[in-house]
């Protein structure tokens, strides 16, 4: 009788259905326009159980997603502020940075600008309206108009502190709410100019300008003799466990980095 007690309990143990569950992934466009949403439809194929819910709204929104626990891992293209350590801490929340991957911000233009080459210099000078006209900098005549990511972005963040010493954006530069956004204006207006990932840099209708002779390639961006260069982050409460444990280490593995390197990122490894 016991042994057919355990068979019996065996049979309805293995006939069940795996339960399923949602993992919850908030934060950066740049990472969760493209990449995480590819890495998460291979997690699937392996893990079919799981299921994504996958928001890109901005390096911002994925820190605080994590402060207010209302995802388990959280986006982001830059470091947490010391401001959002500080919410985190008074909730009880540890922000733990995991790098998943480097990124370029790749300077670009509409593909018929006779503009290949800025300096830093220049580059400042554009962004933060001290130089409005293309003439100023070896272009042909024209108004420059600035394509810049949101203020809930932290590439909006980033390219302020990396190319435009932290000044302001000028007044005439338009906000985008993603890398996309940004490449589809410029394509669209030859007098324009933004920043993308380097996920985006083969949109239709633009080219990316080296700066000062470099070009936010591989080894530029590892050595960082590109000026742009940055790591991206996934954010957890504390050490990842569960699901989120599980992704975060696929995302790191071999399979992962090769995902990195083919949606256009510099791998880790």
């Amino acid at each position: 009788m016991r042994s057919f007690l355990t068979l019996a309990t065996l049979v309805v143990a293995t006939s069940l259905p795996v339960q399923a569950q949602k993992l919850v992934i908030k934060g950066s466009d740049t990472l969760g326009a493209k990449l995480v949403p590819t890495l998460a439809e291979e997690y699937r194929a392996s893990n079919p159980a799981v299921s994504f819910e996958i928001a890109a709204e901005g390096s911002t929104t994925g820190i605080t997603a994590i402060i207010d626990s209302t995802a388990q891992i959280g986006m982001s293209s830059r470091r947490a502020k010391t401001t959002e350590l500080s919410a985190g801490q008074a909730k009880g929340v540890m922000l733990k940075p995991t790098i998943v991957c480097y990124d370029g911000m790749a300077v670009i233009v509409n593909e018929n600008s006779s503009i290949k080459d800025l300096t830093v210099r220049q580059v400042e000078q554009i962004f933060t309206g001290d130089v409005t006209d293309w003439s100023a900098v070896g272009g042909s005549p024209g108004t420059i108009s600035i394509y810049t990511r949101n203020t809930s972005s932290g590439t909006y963040s980033d390219w302020k502190d990396l190319a435009m010493k932290k000044r302001d954006y000028a007044g005439s530069s338009q906000k985008m709410a993603g890398n996309e956004q940004i490449a589809a204006e410029v394509a669209k207006n030859p007098n324009g100019i933004g920043y993308v990932g380097l996920a985006y840099i083969h949109a239709p209708g633009i080219k990316v300008i080296s700066i000062d002779g470099q070009t936010p390639g591989k080894e530029n961006v590892l050595s960082k003799k590109y000026p742009y260069a940055r790591p991206t982050f996934y954010y957890t409460n504390g050490a990842p466990a569960g699901e989120a444990a599980k992704f975060i280490e696929f995302t790191l593995s071999d399979a992962g980095q090769k995902i990195v390197e083919k949606v256009g990122f510099v791998p880790v490894k």
